[in-house]
């Protein structure tokens, strides 16, 4: 009886040692199957500022907000911009209607007192003359006694002015009736054109005191305040791209033979071993560099290694910028990796 429970023990005993060598070799395998690279997740970033200059009226999101492409982050004050519309728009109409009159000519009562004003300009001609005559005439009876020669000069004067009066009134009424000529027509267009463009300009300019997110991406930095006067050249936001996310891994000359373009590739978070992110090489440098210092390695020595991209697709959002991962690239069949 001894005997066969001692010869059951050894037999459990011996299927619990194949059982771990079993294990032990199909670990080995699948650690030989991968090669292991240690590297960092890396983001586009981009730098948002306004297209103009003015105080900042609103701020919509704050660092750590998911934002979407096109949705509405910060506004400038726009009431100078608005005001400048305003006056634009009154110009822009009052030439309108000024185009519109010349092509259509003068009404029938602009012709009407067109004519009346030259009635009363002759009229004035004819009082001016009459009088004028009237002083020659006491000259030349008085030999010069009766109307001192300051009348005489005042009366002549006064006819001068009367048959200027009746030319220019003569002039508007021929040019009431022939309308504009063709250069002053071009001229009221030409102002017309030039208002109109500032008026695009000016609704162009209220367009861009609106920043908007030109992409899905992460708030990374606020940089500015409400109130704050901005220009061009200071971002407001800096944001990071959620799209597209890699880690950048670096391979020596040796691995660099096991890794291909559009290859699989697993990148493994410390928190979160057992849960790996799928991801395809994209990018294979073809210029060696030392190891960066920030890289981890398995071996601390100074060695010329490529850098190697990683793409992954994060929909969670999982991966942060500078986070340490580990990447386990497969093996084609018969490659082992390097010790």
């Amino acid at each position: 009886m001894n005997k066969k429970v001692i010869a059951i023990v050894l037999v459990i005993i011996a299927l619990v040692v194949i059982g771990f060598w079993v294990w032990g070799y199909k670990t080995k395998n699948q650690e030989d199957s991968n090669l292991t690279l240690y590297g960092n997740v890396d983001i586009r970033q981009v730098s948002l500022a306004f297209e103009q200059s003015g105080r900042i009226e609103k701020l919509l999101v704050q660092e750590g907000d998911k934002v979407k492409a096109g949705q509405v982050l910060a506004t400038l004050n726009t009431n100078a911009l608005q005001i400048q519309a305003k006056q634009a728009q009154a110009q822009l109409k009052a030439q309108q209607e000024a185009i519109v009159k010349q092509q259509v000519g003068a009404r029938p009562e602009e012709i009407t007192q067109a004519k009346a004003q030259l009635a009363s300009a002759q009229a004035d001609l004819d009082k001016a003359s009459k009088n004028l005559q009237r002083l020659q005439v006491l000259v030349s009876s008085t030999d010069g006694r009766a109307i001192s020669q300051q009348e005489l000069d005042y009366a002549k004067s006064n006819q001068h002015s009367a048959e200027a009066a009746v030319r220019e009134r003569q002039a508007n009424l021929e040019l009431v009736i022939k309308g504009a000529r063709q250069e002053d027509r071009e001229a009221t267009k030409a102002q017309y054109d030039a208002t109109k463009a500032n008026l695009d300009l000016i609704n162009y300019n209220l367009t861009q005191a609106v920043l908007k997110s030109p992409v899905n991406a992460v708030v990374r930095a606020r940089l500015q305040e409400v109130g704050d006067m901005t220009t061009a050249q200071k971002a407001v936001y800096t944001l990071a791209l959620t799209d597209p996310k890699w880690v950048r891994v670096y391979a020596n000359e040796k691995d660099l033979s096991s890794i291909h373009m559009g290859g699989t590739a697993q990148v493994i978070r410390d928190a979160d071993p057992n849960q790996p992110i799928n991801g395809k090489i994209g990018y294979i440098s073809s210029v060696a560099e030392f190891t960066p210092k920030t890289v981890q390695t398995d071996e601390i020595r100074t060695t010329l290694v490529y850098e190697v991209r990683v793409y992954v697709n994060d929909p969670n959002d999982q991966l942060k910028m500078g986070q340490p991962v580990t990447v386990k690239v497969p093996l084609v069949s018969g490659e082992k990796a390097h010790d």
